[in-house]
């Protein structure tokens, strides 16, 4: 399908000038001289962008731009005037217009305006964020997709779109949960990279001698357990995107064989003289102040550097509050459908509950009281009850000390099992001690296998036990299958 071009302009000589002009472009153009009817097109066709003129009777192009942003807010638009005036540019500028443009137009400049318009209404529309109510549908439901409106979102989209297609090296800044794998994807899902492979690594997921393996690869016999040559991630992802997750925890052997590959895109294996080239984009994230961990002498400085060259700062979910409803839209008809429960929604006052806790495990954490809750719910409505043995529990971890809990897991469990006790015991009568065992040792090994990307090896070194004894488990519980 082509893509659609709306021109808006009350001189019907400039329109037909203007219709010409894109005829060889393989774009559907449509015009019109009112701004009603343009506002009608915008609703039946959804142009992918528009050039209104600004000076037109009834409505201006300024007005008509703030309409039709409210219809589609991804639809690129450029403002034309015959006025050289710069309030006009800077008020078109800031009511969300793609650029402006002074008659008489230089037909060259506009053409490549319109192709770069295009280009970020394609963007808007393709990446896999979704800030509209109307494409949260169910297609996404099952996908882990980053969605929010906010003001501090809507920065973040923009400069994706800034950033996406070069092979700059991107930090990415957030607490944990607030979805920087998620950002990463988007990112690479929007790159010239997109068909090449997108792999990612928990850097503090596995010891030292273990992560130089996973990144760079090892020969045979480089170390105990090193039966045949492994090749690592750089190997696999060359030409594509590698995903650095908590970067911060890197050895400084490692942070030092990572400079080396953001220099000259080229190491070794583990045990290897061979130096291998590759081409690959890294995109790094952190939930700590790499800054810190420089003049605490943990990170090196020339490698911090190195990989800040666009750096994004994602936004605790308590700084974008606005964003909760859609989150809670998306995670209830997420579950709603997982657990074939026919819930229709949450009741406004367990809306407000969620829009004001602190959610210091971020997105994560609402995506988790949302699935409980819905597991948990009696009725076809959200309310209160449902959510308030999860956010008491979640104020108690507060009081978790791990590093005073030592080797005894004992406080900790209590702490978290004590708000949800009364509950479990009804839901499981004369079973919780089996459910609550079996449901403990799913959470371990799923949560395993994520931090160690599905590798089973690696998941069951993570948790002490045998790699048989995992499959076993992994098939027990239908993890991966």
């Amino acid at each position: 399908m082509k893509p659609k071009l709306l021109i808006v302009d009350d001189d019907l000589d400039i329109l037909k000038m203007l219709q010409n002009s894109f005829a060889g472009e393989e774009m559907d153009v449509t015009i019109e001289t009112d701004s009603t009817t343009a506002l009608q097109r915008i609703v039946s066709d959804r142009p992918n962008v528009a050039i209104f003129d600004i000076n037109m009777p009834r409505k201006s192009g300024l007005d008509l731009l703030l309409e039709a942003k409210k219809v589609d807010s991804a639809l690129a638009i450029i403002i034309t005037s015959g006025q050289k005036t710069t309030q006009n540019a800077i008020e078109a500028m800031k009511r969300g217009a793609y650029d402006y443009m002074t008659k008489p137009l230089d037909l060259k400049k506009l053409k490549n305006n319109v192709q770069k318009a295009l280009e970020c209404n394609l963007l808007n529309r393709k990446v896999r964020f979704t800030r509209d109510r109307e494409l949260l549908t169910d297609e996404h439901l099952d996908e882990d997709i980053m969605i929010g409106s906010s003001p501090e979102m809507i920065e973040i989209w923009k400069m994706v779109g800034k950033i996406a297609d070069s092979d700059a090296t991107v930090l990415i800044q957030g607490e944990s949960g607030t979805g920087k794998e998620l950002l990463a994807r988007a990112i690479y899902d929007n790159s010239r990279r997109k068909n090449r492979p997108f792999l990612a690594v928990n850097c503090a997921a596995l010891p030292e001698n273990l992560l130089e393996s996973e990144l760079f690869g090892h020969e045979k016999g480089s170390f105990t357990d090193a039966h045949a040559r492994r090749i690592g991630k750089f190997e696999q992802c060359n030409g594509g995107t590698i995903f650095l997750d908590e970067i911060g925890e890197m050895s400084p052997a490692s942070q030092g064989k990572l400079l080396r590959v953001l220099e000259n895109q080229e190491f070794e294996r583990v045990g290897g003289n061979e130096t291998i080239k590759v081409d690959v984009r890294i995109v790094a994230a952190t939930n700590r102040s790499l800054l810190q961990a420089v003049k605490e002498k943990t990170f090196r400085l020339d490698l911090f550097y190195r990989l800040r060259v666009v750096t994004f700062f994602l936004p605790p979910l308590r700084d974008r509050s606005e964003d909760i409803p859609l989150l809670t839209e998306l995670f209830i008809r997420r579950f709603s459908r997982k657990y074939s429960k026919q819930i229709k929604g949450i009741a406004p006052k367990a809306m407000e509950n969620l829009s004001t806790h602190a959610w210091e495990g971020n997105i994560r954490e609402l995506k988790n009281v949302i699935n409980s809750a819905v597991v948990l719910c009696k009725g076809d409505l959200l309310i209160p009850d449902d959510f308030e043995s999860f956010l008491e529990a979640r104020a108690g971890f507060k009081e978790i000390d791990l590093d005073a809990a030592g080797d005894d897991y004992y406080q900790v469990f209590t702490c978290m099992l004590e708000p949800i006790f009364d509950g479990l015991c009804q839901k499981n009568k004369g079973s919780i001690y089996d459910n609550v065992n079996m449901g403990l040792e799913k959470a371990l090994i799923q949560m395993s296998m994520s931090k160690a990307n599905n590798n089973q090896v690696l998941a069951a070194k993570l948790l002490g036990i045998s790699r048989n004894t995992l499959r076993d488990r992994l098939e027990k519980y239908h993890i991966g299958s």
